[in-house]
């Protein structure tokens, strides 16, 4: 009986083994298959061959079309910011931070699966038309673009100068849909802007400076710079730095921006990538920087990417209050990587960080001091700054356009009410320890 058991129990246990062995090995080898190059490349092949020999519709079909369209999609499934660029496309990003390109103003991303207008550009027809952020673009020239992919929508959004596009917009509300026609236009970007949409840069008699940066192009630091000349030879006494509606633009134009108030030297962002020693790291480096120029910042969802980089890193190191709205959450790298035939690839290679290490992507930057603006009145506001001013928007009534000249600008009288605050302060001085032992 006892031998019965023995036997059992041995051929149980000898049982189990082979079984896990089995398993193991199974799994294993599936493990290895999954990321092993040459299998997964004849499987590749196979498919190719089979594709470019057995589809009805093949005839004429070239390896490198298949190749191409495959390349497409494996980057897009990345995320909504990888992607395999066709030299056309490549030359038009390059058209994107050099200055000029024809489309209707709206830089757009996917935001919880849906086509959504990160910011409308300043002086574009989109602007003009009341755009704003947060609006989603159900429909595209009457197509749905639910699945459509992020570089599909620019692509039908984008052409040429004088051509009309009709979109469906969705905005929670009372009127949740309206359609709008936009005619293309060529998008000239002027960056850096006073608040007239100009680029005198006059102080009122409050002496604070106003600076509209409406995106990060290849030469919003100079630009920037030209204008805080123009601020300090009329004694500027505080600034306001307005980054609402920014959709961002280059990294190193955001820690050109920055390092102006910074010391030499100080930690502006830093990127981490898949690996510990795929870390950057960017400082300050301006010789000149406005240390002790007091500052607000202002924020708001249509404020992306290098808007936030500022904006988070001026917050961390304490030399600005940020007012304002949550920003849009966009805090992802994309690397271009050329290919020998003129194409490129954009592939997100790293996420960015304030010098606090707080990540920017999907979480944004929230303000010291939130001020909340409704649709309406974001609509308003950004039709306030229109070339021209209000007169000249003659899609409006004139019961609409004096409805947006009546909007208030909250936020930005926020800001100016923080200046004058610390002004107030300073001009007091910090009391004695005499003073402070007697009260």
């Amino acid at each position: 009986m006892k031998r019965r058991i023995i036997y059992s129990s041995v051929s149980v246990v000898l049982g189990l083994n082979l079984l896990f062995g089995v398993l193991i090995y199974r799994n294993s080898a599936e493990a290895a298959t999954e990321d092993d190059l040459y299998q997964n490349l004849e499987l590749f092949s196979r498919v190719l061959e089979r594709v470019r020999g057995d589809y009805v519709d093949g005839d004429g079909m070239s390896y490198s079309t298949l190749i191409r369209s495959a390349l497409k999609g494996m980057l897009g499934s990345l995320d909504p910011h990888s992607e395999f660029m066709e030299p056309i496309k490549y030359d038009e990003l390059r058209k994107d931070t050099e200055g000029a390109f024809g489309g209707v103003g709206i830089v757009v991303g996917l935001r919880d699966g849906y086509l959504t207008v990160i910011s409308p550009m300043a002086d574009t027809p989109a602007m003009r038309a009341g755009v704003i952020s947060g609006d989603r673009i159900v429909e595209i020239e009457g197509r749905n673009s639910e699945r459509v992919s992020l570089q599909e929508a620019v692509q039908r959004l984008r052409g040429k100068a004088g051509t009309d596009v009709n979109l469906t917009i969705f905005r929670p509300g009372p009127d949740t849909k309206k359609e709008i026609k936009l005619t293309r236009a060529v998008i000239k970007l002027q960056t850096v802007k006073d608040i007239k949409g100009g680029v005198d840069f006059e102080l009122g008699e409050d002496k604070w400076g106003y600076v509209w940066l409406t995106q990060f192009g290849e030469k919003t630091s100079k630009d920037l710079q030209r204008a805080l000349d123009r601020l300090t030879e009329q004694k500027m006494e505080g600034l306001i730095l307005d980054l609402r509606g920014n959709p961002g633009g280059l990294l190193d134009q955001a820690v050109g921006v920055s390092e102006k108030f910074l010391e030499r030297g100080q930690l502006v962002v830093f990127t981490q990538g898949r690996r510990r020693e795929m870390r950057s790291e960017r400082y300050a480096r301006s010789r000149t920087p406005l240390l002790d120029l007091p500052m607000v910042v202002l924020v708001n969802r249509g404020s992306a990417s290098a808007s936030e980089i500022v904006a988070g890193c001026l917050q961390d190191l304490g030399r600005a209050v940020i007012v304002g709205e949550q920003t849009f959450g966009k805090g992802s790298v994309q690397s271009i990587l050329p290919l020998p035939d003129g194409s490129a690839l954009r592939l997100t290679t790293a996420k960015y960080y304030t010098p606090s290490e707080k990540i920017i992507h999907d979480k944004g930057i929230t303000p010291d001091i939130v001020v909340k603006v409704s649709n309406e009145d974001q609509e308003a506001l950004f039709l306030q700054r229109s070339p021209g001013g209000v007169d000249a928007l003659t899609n409006l009534t004139p019961e609409q356009k004096e409805k947006v000249r009546a909007t208030r600008d909250t936020q930005l009288e926020r800001a100016r009410d923080i200046l004058e605050g610390i002004r107030l302060y300073s001009s007091r001085g910090k009391p004695s320890v005499d003073e402070m032992a007697r009260n």
